[in-house]
């Protein structure tokens, strides 16, 4: 065992960035109003296993499929593109049930355990132990826990216009990650055209 603080820092740090469950709470308000509520400790375990499996056995697992984690990260900018979509056009494009309450898609996958996120995951076992890594991950997570049970709390803060405004705004966000996310996999460069 390796256990190093100093990594356990920096991959809570790169993590928590990349995850990045602040920026996700307009997003995750805007589902929990359509499907009725969020499961937090279903989200969280989803998130933390979708995680774990790609510490462990990441690109061999896709390797099975025939799947580079290029083609999974473009995968995950079509599903960031079309939430972005949503809420800046207020349409409903996914068909929530209920009684799901929306925990699994788009929550766990790809909002916290995202196409960015699996990467980076994988990067940081190329810098730092695992041991570090799994640290820093299940940190990471206990936020995301806590984060998702405080739903409400945000929700009475903000209030329905505070809601309506950063709903639009972070809709415009995720579309431009989208964007990014899908010619940074695609090798697609744009130039400024004069």
């Amino acid at each position: 065992m390796h256990f190093d603080i100093i990594e356990i820092v920096a991959a809570f740090m790169v993590l928590f960035a990349i995850i990045d469950i602040p920026g996700s709470i307009p997003i995750i308000l805007d589902i929990k109003s359509k499907t009725g509520g969020v499961e937090p400790g279903k989200v969280t375990l989803v998130a933390l296993s979708i995680f774990l499996a790609f510490l462990f056995i990441g690109s061999p697992m896709l390797g099975i499929f025939g799947v580079d984690v290029s083609s999974f990260a473009i995968a995950g900018s079509f599903i960031i593109f079309l939430i972005g979509m949503e809420m800046v056009l207020g349409i409903e494009l996914f068909k929530y049930d209920p009684k799901s309450k929306g925990s699994i898609i788009p929550i766990a996958f790809p909002l916290i355990a995202g196409a960015g996120s699996i990467t980076t995951i994988l990067s940081l076992k190329a810098e730092y132990h695992t041991v570090n890594i799994l640290t820093a991950l299940i940190l990471n997570m206990i936020i995301v826990y806590l984060v998702l049970r405080l739903t409400s709390l945000f929700e009475r803060i903000l209030g329905p216009t505070g809601l309506h405004i950063l709903k639009k705004m972070f809709g415009i966000i995720l579309l431009s990650i989208a964007i990014k996310l899908f010619l940074t996999n695609t090798g697609i460069t744009l130039t400024n055209v004069k």
